[in-house]
């Protein structure tokens, strides 16, 4: 009996095997996209050929997937040109004294601590408290009555509740507000002096190291004196 091998059956079909196999490309370019343009045009059936439609639709397509790229292109060049300037903004900080988005204020001998407090509405007995950054103990509170809505300047000069000045080091300041016996937080800003600046890698924002009270996204700066 005859036997019939994998090789006859693909003859049959009008295929031949191959010895070895090429690695697939998985990338489509144009010019393989209009090389299979031109077979499926070529090979179509003469009594059913392709409605322009189709055609159109599949150019569109790809015109689609191409223009997807080379805007993704663009906006990478985009993001690498705001990256450098942003860095180069970013190592300008060194030794400059900043407002930056915390609660917590270092003070240096003999120094202030200076502050904003951003209020979204007006609000009655605002107030900032002063606390021992490692105890958590209250040193001084201070108020400023009623309130507009705003921003509102204040400085802490580095007293306690007797008049005792406070030792140097990190405190953290809460601003609060008090309306109709509801007592909540409101957003606040403190001053600080840029020691350094890190450098993460493209991708990343610059950071930039405050004296006493750490690390701060570039975005985290609120204001540059």
């Amino acid at each position: 009996m005859a036997s019939i091998s994998a090789a006859d059956n693909f003859a049959s079909l009008g295929l031949s095997t191959q010895e070895s196999a090429q690695k697939p490309n998985d990338k489509l370019g144009q010019e393989d996209f209009l090389k299979l343009m031109i077979t499926q045009m070529t090979n179509q059936d003469p009594m059913k050929p392709m409605e322009n439609g189709d055609f159109l639709g599949q150019i569109a397509q790809f015109g689609t997937v191409s223009g997807i790229q080379d805007l993704q292109g663009s906006f990478s060049t985009l993001a690498d040109a705001m990256q450098s300037t942003q860095v180069l903004e970013a190592s300008t900080m060194v030794g400059r004294s900043v407002m930056v988005s915390s609660d917590y204020g270092n003070l240096e001998p003999g120094g202030v601590v200076q502050g904003t407090i951003v209020l979204p509405h007006s609000a009655s007995q605002v107030t900032v408290s002063v606390y021992d950054g490692n105890t958590g103990e209250l040193v001084k509170q201070m108020g400023y009555g009623t309130q507009a809505p705003g921003e509102l300047a204040y400085e802490w000069d580095g007293t306690d509740n007797n008049g005792n000045v406070a030792a140097p080091g990190v405190y953290e300041l809460r601003a609060e507000a008090n309306d109709g016996g509801e007592t909540y937080a409101l957003e606040s800003w403190v001053g600080a002096y840029v020691d350094s600046v890190t450098f993460n890698g493209p991708g990343s924002a610059p950071v930039m190291n405050m004296t006493g009270i750490g690390r701060f996204d570039f975005s985290a700066i609120r204001e540059v004196r």
